[in-house]
């Protein structure tokens, strides 16, 4: 699929809802430089293109009870690619991993995983994750402090 040609005014369209997914169309409007009409027909455009994927809440996960966040790097004993879908299919039913990334190299995925506190994780990875099928290791990194998290991507880059 060809990717859409974006203009000065669809990127700042994006920068606007990437920073504010709640703001009203008028104010998106205002921002952008726009009327109201067209800049909602833009919005549509770039959601129809799947440029814009959703709309969500970013939840502060300590007070929600998820007091650690686990960097865990997963290694498989078979990288065919049906075993590497059964365990994409495997993470997928789990909520407590966030985010699951596919890599080149020595590991095989890299999931960040949230917990309650290291002895749920540790439950998690001794009872699921280790003895998921195709899984030969894995190696934890706890996460100590995050120094920088942005949403989505520089939407001012060409």
């Amino acid at each position: 699929m060809p990717r859409p040609k974006l203009d000065k005014v669809d990127r700042k369209i994006l920068a606007a809802l990437q920073a504010d997914g709640r703001m009203s169309n008028v104010e998106l409007a205002r921002q952008v430089g726009l009327s109201a009409p067209p800049c909602l027909r833009r919005v549509r455009a770039l959601e129809q293109a799947g440029v814009i994927r959703g709309y969500h809440a970013e939840l502060a996960p300590a007070e929600l009870g998820f007091n650690i966040t686990v960097f865990a790097q997963v290694g498989l004993s078979s990288q065919a690619d049906g075993d590497l879908r059964a365990f994409m299919d495997l993470v997928a039913a789990w909520p407590q991993v966030r985010e699951c990334h596919m890599l080149a190299g020595e590991t095989d995925f890299l999931l960040k995983i949230v917990a309650e506190n290291w002895e749920t994780y540790e439950a998690f990875l001794t009872r699921q994750l280790t003895t998921a099928p195709n899984v030969s290791h894995v190696k934890s990194a706890l996460s100590i402090r995050t120094a920088k998290q942005l949403p989505g991507v520089p939407v001012d880059a060409p």
